[in-house]
């Protein structure tokens, strides 16, 4: 079976989907349908679940090409592409700490269409990694609309080379996505692929007031909260999560810290996580957890909102 056969068939599962992956959207079907995901694949990749050894094991493309060409297509596994950041190198099965993947489709198309972008739109990508998601945007906004940053310079020059070869007009750096893009601000989308604890101020800045920022945020829970919030100027954002998912952490961000340090509110109820209200600004984040309360023939919402 080939590539377009592949994805021809994720298209179908995608749009039958009761979670609505495409939500209707045919700039969004189109761009999946037009993008060789392939393309961005490399050679080799490591499965994301350790085997009976506790080793992640590898798949490699010129040994079993169908078994890579089937991973590249699956749905809803992630595939590895770097581990230890960079220090295991890709040829054999291997243990570590995950730092760079291809995301799973479901991910991608569903933080896209969150994202919203219309053509001309000036964007933002944190975390360039394979270029795939990249191809996808630019198919959207268009040639010379975005700019994507990646902190590893060999994953970052891959990309480039990758988008390069299949004609995507887009702006690599290589530098730390945390700092965003000041040159190139304001933008009208900002995207992350990586997951922060903290809103980084510099995103919040270099967002144009009614612009999105779409990025994966910790939660006491143990997994990442996609969060969809819009400019309000003055480097101030504010919105709501609208997915759960599970993203490597941005580097700088690693580090683990107390969530109530963080602006969440202690005891938060993460059951209810889709009635959070996020805010973020220059002096930090809060989360309001909302406690939904019936009343005369309509719903209210009373908030507890933790101090920064």
């Amino acid at each position: 079976m080939d590539a377009e056969v592949l994805r021809a068939r994720c298209a179908k599962e995608l749009e039958s989907s009761p979670r609505g992956y495409f939500g209707g959207l045919s700039w969004l079907r189109n761009a999946f349908a037009a993008v060789p995901r392939e393309h961005f694949a490399p050679d080799r990749l490591w499965w994301p679940r350790p085997g009976e050894d506790g080793l992640y094991a590898l798949i490699d493309r010129s040994k079993t090409p169908k078994r890579w060409l089937k991973a590249v297509y699956l749905l809803r596994t992630p595939l590895i592409t770097q581990i230890d950041d960079g220090a295991v190198a890709p040829d054999a099965p291997a243990s570590g700490a995950f730092t760079s993947s291809i995301s799973c489709i479901t991910v991608v198309i569903e933080t896209l269409r969150h994202l919203a972008p219309a053509p001309g739109d000036k964007v933002l990508e944190i975390g360039t990694g394979t270029g795939y998601n990249t191809a996808l945007l630019a198919h959207r906004t268009g040639p010379d609309t975005l700019t994507t940053v990646e902190i590893d310079p060999q994953i970052a020059a891959q990309a480039r080379e990758r988008l390069e070869a299949l004609g995507v007009r887009a702006r690599v750096v290589t530098a730390d996505g945390e700092q965003g893009f000041p040159a190139g601000a304001p933008f009208d989308r900002i995207v992350s692929t990586a997951s922060v604890r903290r809103i980084p101020t510099a995103w919040l800045r270099q967002l144009r007031p009614g612009g999105v920022l779409v990025a994966p945020l910790d939660s006491p829970a143990g997994y990442d909260l996609t969060v969809r919030m819009t400019g309000t100027g003055h480097g101030a954002a504010a919105g709501r999560p609208v997915a759960t998912v599970e993203f490597m952490r941005l580097r700088g961000q690693r580090t683990p810290q107390p969530h109530t340090g963080l602006g969440w509110p202690d005891g938060i109820d993460m059951q209810r996580w889709r009635e959070f209200e996020i805010h973020a600004d220059q002096n930090g984040q809060r989360i309001r957890a909302g406690r939904v309360m019936r009343g005369r023939g309509r719903d209210t919402v009373s908030w507890q909102e933790s101090a920064l």
